[in-house]
């Protein structure tokens, strides 16, 4: 059974050799794209959608266009473009108007000059931050020791709020900054529009929690194994 399961993150066969990346290539027992072609076949279908298709075609004319010299032999990787100038980019392909900016009250500053810039770029900005409403967490059961800040009033985040504040406000386009792990898969669920991520929560690496994996081998090399009752 365990055969079965994709595990990509665990194949060990060299990328230039790779099954998903170059026809004939080569895969492990657990390798979907060599094991499980009748649901990539499927899948494909999805693309036959007029929106499903541009979306993707536009997505992947952007990912290239992030790199320079890509006519130039041999290749080296040569990247020019940052996050913040590519969904700009994308968004403007797209022919979008109106974009949602759903965003933490923790990054207020952030949002601010986020949405100085989209409005330089042409866009409509309507910006929701997660404390909306103003509702009293005790409305989804937190206790007064489960608070952030214990013996005081606290406004809990609402995604589904921001989400259908977006909605009603008829954004073509979210763009997440910052919401809490769980937070924003709810955002997710119940947004209409497309949805990209411009940075997410990491309140310990200033928002860069690629930066425990980095370190795996050093600062962070607790996580290597499994964690104990003392561990934080």
């Amino acid at each position: 059974m365990s055969e079965l399961i994709p595990s990509c993150a665990k194949c060990s066969v060299k990328a230039a050799e790779r099954a998903c990346r170059i026809q004939g290539g080569k895969g492990p027992a657990f390798c979907p794209t060599r094991k499980m072609e009748e649901i990539v076949e499927k899948a494909g279908e999805a693309y036959s959608e007029p929106a499903t298709y541009e979306f993707a075609r536009q997505a992947s004319i952007q990912e290239a266009e992030c790199y320079i010299n890509r006519d130039k032999t041999p290749r080296i990787k040569h990247p020019v473009k940052p996050r913040l100038q590519e969904i700009c980019e994308f968004a403007g392909r797209m022919g979008y108007k109106r974009l949602g900016v759903a965003f933490c009250s923790g990054l207020k500053e952030e949002a601010t000059a986020l949405s100085k810039v989209l409005e330089n770029y042409g866009f409509e900005v309507v910006s929701v931050i997660c404390k909306v409403g103003c509702t009293p967490k005790e409305e989804i059961g937190i206790t007064d020791s489960e608070k952030c800040n214990v013996g005081k009033f606290e406004a809990m985040c609402s995604p589904v709020a921001q989400a259908e504040i977006l909605n009603e406000a008829g954004a073509d386009f979210n763009i997440l900054l910052g919401l809490c792990v769980g937070h924003d898969s709810l955002f997710f669920k119940h947004a209409e529009a497309p949805t990209t991520v411009f940075a997410v929560k990491d309140r310990v690496l200033g928002h860069n929690p690629l930066a425990a994996v980095y370190t795996l081998d050093s600062y962070y090399e607790r996580f290597k194994k499994s964690p104990g009752p003392d561990d934080l």
